[in-house]
């Protein structure tokens, strides 16, 4: 069963002390015109993930703050902010969006719900949304399965008027539990068949709940994405476009370094890469 995330907004100086440090989050030193949120990521897949994430906005200079657990020891997570910054509302998923009753909740069935990625959260380079599945530049879960993870981006003010209109989510799921990303527990992707879908589904979703104001999206999912050297700018691709486009782009150099990264696929031997 996948279970139905749920997320609050928090005032950060209405949060104690106590909660950031029991986290492994510090609250943000913050500019006096500066807006901090909290999000609380819930499990999809029936993946045991849980997590917070810490929101700040000094300007157009975007803090993200993750600490999760529950994720794929030694396996890269691709996460990103989803959404959008033209006042469409999207939220994330739940089981009926299982459409084809498999068990697995995949990235294409979720889309429709959380939308195209905005921002990856790359843990360097660039963070545009064609960077979606750059699993060499993702964060890679401890031993323990707990992801920790803190950059500041510079942002669009679009992204800054909207970013209560945005969420997180993290992917990559092990329900056969041998620790890694194979074919065995869920697989194909749909988002290109040399990779396992246990690389490519979401693993939990967090959002701002009831901030979210504007119209259900008629048609294509804008994607927005930004770069570490630029504030971010419209993309074109939808969501499924961009983890494919990047996924092209980085297969061969996941394949050369998956013992790096530990994703060790088990039936392709060639191409594909979180």
């Amino acid at each position: 069963m996948i279970a139905k995330p749920t997320g609050r907004l928090v005032a950060l100086a209405a949060v104690p002390a106590a909660v950031f440090l029991s986290l492994g989050l510090s609250g943000p030193a913050l500019a006096e015109d500066g807006k901090a949120y909290q999000i609380d990521l819930a499990q999809l897949n029936n993946s045991g993930s849980r997590g917070t994430v810490m929101l700040s906005l000094k300007g157009t200079q975007l803090t993200v703050q993750i600490e999760s657990e529950g994720m794929v020891p030694g396996q890269p997570s691709a996460q990103h902010l989803h959404g959008s910054t033209n006042g469409h509302d999207f939220h994330c998923p739940d089981a009926s969006d299982d459409t084809n009753r498999d068990g697995i909740l995949s990235n294409t069935e979720a889309t429709k719900d959380y939308g195209d990625i905005n921002i990856s959260l790359t843990t360097s380079g660039d963070t545009q949304a064609t960077s979606g599945l750059a699993v060499e530049r993702m964060p890679v879960a401890d031993k323990q399965g707990k992801v920790s993870y803190k950059r500041t981006i510079p942002v669009s003010q679009a992204v800054v008027d909207h970013i209560k209109d945005l969420h997180v989510v993290q992917h990559g799921i092990d329900p056969n539990n041998n620790k890694k990303y194979d074919f065995e527990g869920a697989g194909k992707s749909e988002l290109d068949p040399k990779l396992p879908q246990e690389a490519t589904a979401p693993t939990n979703c967090g959002m701002v709940m009831g901030a979210s104001v504007g119209s259900i999206p008629v048609g294509g999912i804008e994607t927005g994405g930004g770069s570490e050297e630029s504030a971010m700018v419209p993309a074109t691709a939808t969501a499924a476009a961009a983890f494919a486009a990047s996924l092209a782009a980085v297969g061969a150099v996941v394949i050369s370094r998956r013992r790096a990264v530990a994703v060790p696929v088990r039936e392709e031997s060639t191409g594909g890469a979180a």
